[in-house]
């Protein structure tokens, strides 16, 4: 009887520990796998998003074509840091980095090593290869082809209704 009061603490730590060790990894008995998300932060900057940003721009216009900045530091408020990162399970982290230098309120300059296309980046991001990104722009054939714009009236109509008079707020 003493013998297994002594050898049950000591299975029950060897069990304990073979659990820890399933949790290392990322199989389960080795053929078992937990589905793992892609996690994408920050702002996606592309080529011609960085091509509408000319030195001499306002803070406001950069806002409007980038977002906001994901760093925007009080320390160093003359620079705006754009940092878009990717983690893929299985694959090495993306990491693309933005930096807007400012001269009071216009931009000084942008500092934005090799900038994929709105095309590159939708099929560096897809699961599915064959996905081509749909058209943002219509042809002029198919401007030609849409309808005239609806005229509306300058002035809209006057309301129809029964004319009503409120006796006076102060009694004579």
């Amino acid at each position: 009887m003493r013998p297994l009061v002594t050898l049950m603490p000591l299975a029950a730590c060897l069990l304990l520990a073979g659990c820890e060790s399933l949790q290392r990894t990322d199989s389960f008995m080795g053929f078992i796998t937990p589905y793992r998300i892609d996690i994408v932060q920050g702002n996606v900057v592309t080529e011609e998003q960085a091509a509408l940003i000319k030195p001499g721009a306002t803070r406001l216009q950069v806002r409007e074509v980038f977002g906001t900045p994901l760093l925007a530091d009080p320390f160093h408020a003359e620079r705006w840091d754009y940092i878009f990162t990717l983690r893929r399970p299985g694959s090495e982290l993306k990491r693309r980095s933005v930096i807007v230098l400012f001269d009071g309120d216009v931009v000084k300059s942008i500092e934005a090593p090799e900038l994929p296309t709105e095309r590159e980046f939708v099929a560096s991001i897809s699961r599915d290869k064959q996905l081509v990104p749909p058209r943002l722009e219509l042809s002029e054939d198919e401007r030609a082809a849409l309808p005239p714009p609806v005229k509306r009236e300058a002035t809209p109509p006057e309301p129809v209704g029964p004319v009503r008079e409120y006796p006076p707020l102060e009694l004579p």
